[in-house]
């Protein structure tokens, strides 16, 4: 399939590039110190990834420790409610730890022990990237310091106890807003001191080359998993898919295995309580071109242009800028990239837990919602939503701001 002259049969031998571009995104400007770290990452990466051992222990891992594949729902009382467009979800609310980010935790950590490295060093917004990393360095047995925002530490205090269970060293940062970026920048900065017997494994498609592939690659499974389900289950491919953007992993693993077919992608951003800046984490929607934590792609920015403070009440997508893959793919058009609101979410959030018995995160509550307006208006078809995570973790939050509805 081609698109705007891209061949999507071909996409993946030719993105990213050799240093790491989607296009004009992506890249890595870091220091030259860090920089020696990242290639060493690189270098090891392309020799193991294609090894038939490390394939093998990545695929017994995931059979016997996470419980892969996850099976796909059809939404049948949900899509009832709505009319004639039938709803699935991609279920990786049932991925051990209850979240799509242990897929890339055991890959990034599996190959931390390839090269030797003692201890992993990570940040997390809503705790599941935490949580699945702590997880992971258990199951390695490796030192793990997990970077956590003080706002996201009393948001998430369930994930906080399970990192902490788990063995992890959760590490409170108390500057700025208190949130993702703020973790991202420690996360960073600890790393720059420890880089010879630690690896910072990032928690999505960002970051300098070559995270935004790798953990792409890491998530592939869920988007090759999902495309070879939906086929055995109604014997054709979706008419729409739908996923949670903010940084974007989730939704860069279940998008790579559609992108070569005719099928309409869409990506769900945070627009919070409204337009305004600081209002929201909709970066694609009104960002512009911009480098932060080493990589280039769209970002908001304040009035010197800095990253801008954001907001989601979801808080794995409150980050000021998106990876850089979905900014290529937003500039083609390949995805459709769109928002929806907090009440949205909310609403959707309880709609799928009455209807099918299943308490999303609020996160993946925002592709749900979309879901839900997309069946609306499409009057026909099928749509197949990557539920990526579960909402044990934002139960407490939800109760104590909104109640039971």
């Amino acid at each position: 399939m081609q698109f705007n002259g891209i061949d999507f049969e071909t996409y993946f031998k030719n993105y990213p590039d050799k240093n790491g571009y989607f296009g004009k995104y992506g890249g890595s400007y870091i220091s030259p110190e860090l920089q020696t770290a990242m290639n060493e990452i690189t270098e090891a990466y392309f020799t193991i990834c294609k090894s038939r051992k490390f394939i093998a222990e990545l695929r017994r891992i995931r059979k016997e420790f996470q419980g892969r594949p996850t099976p796909i729902s059809h939404l049948e009382r949900l899509s009832a409610k709505l009319g004639n467009v039938q709803l699935y979800a991609k279920r990786e609310d049932l991925n051990h730890t209850g979240a799509h980010k242990l897929n890339h935790c055991m890959g990034e950590v599996l190959l931390a022990k390839y090269m030797g490295k003692k201890k992993v060093i990570a940040e997390t917004g809503a705790g599941q990237h935490g949580v699945a990393m702590a997880t992971a360095a258990a199951y390695f047995g490796m030192e793990c310091d997990i970077y956590m925002g003080s706002v996201d530490i009393k948001k998430q205090a369930p994930n906080v106890a399970r990192m902490k269970i788990l063995g992890a060293n959760v590490v409170e940062v108390t500057h700025g807003l208190q949130t993702l970026k703020e973790a991202v920048d420690s996360a960073f900065a600890a790393y720059a001191k420890e880089y010879k017997d630690a690896i910072y494994c990032i928690g999505s498609v960002v970051g300098p080359h070559p995270f935004p592939m790798m953990v792409r690659d890491f998530q592939h499974v869920v988007g090759e998993e999902a495309r070879e389900q939906f086929i055995e289950m109604t014997g054709e491919l979706p008419d729409a898919i739908v996923a949670c953007v903010g940084g974007g992993s989730n939704a860069a693993g279940f998008f790579s295995g559609f992108l070569n077919d005719p099928v309409d992608i869409y990506g769900i951003e945070p627009l919070g309580r409204g337009t305004a800046l600081g209002d929201h984490a909709a970066s694609l929607q009104y960002g512009t071109e911009g480098v932060m934590h080493g990589f280039n792609s769209i970002m908001l920015k304040d009035e010197n242009g800095d990253p801008a403070p954001v907001y989601s009440v979801a808080s794995g997508l409150d980050y000021p800028s998106s990876g850089p893959e979905h900014a290529f793919l937003h500039e083609l058009g390949r995805v459709k990239y769109d928002v929806v609101n907090d009440d949205e979410t909310i609403d959707a959030f309880f709609e799928l837990s009455r209807s099918e018995g299943i308490i999303p995160a609020i996160e993946s509550a925002h592709a749900v919602a979309y879901g839900i307006k997309l069946a609306q208006r499409m009057g026909t078809g099928s749509v197949l939503i990557n539920l990526s995570g579960r909402g044990d973790k934002d139960m407490d939050y939800i109760i104590e701001k909104y109640g039971i509805r």
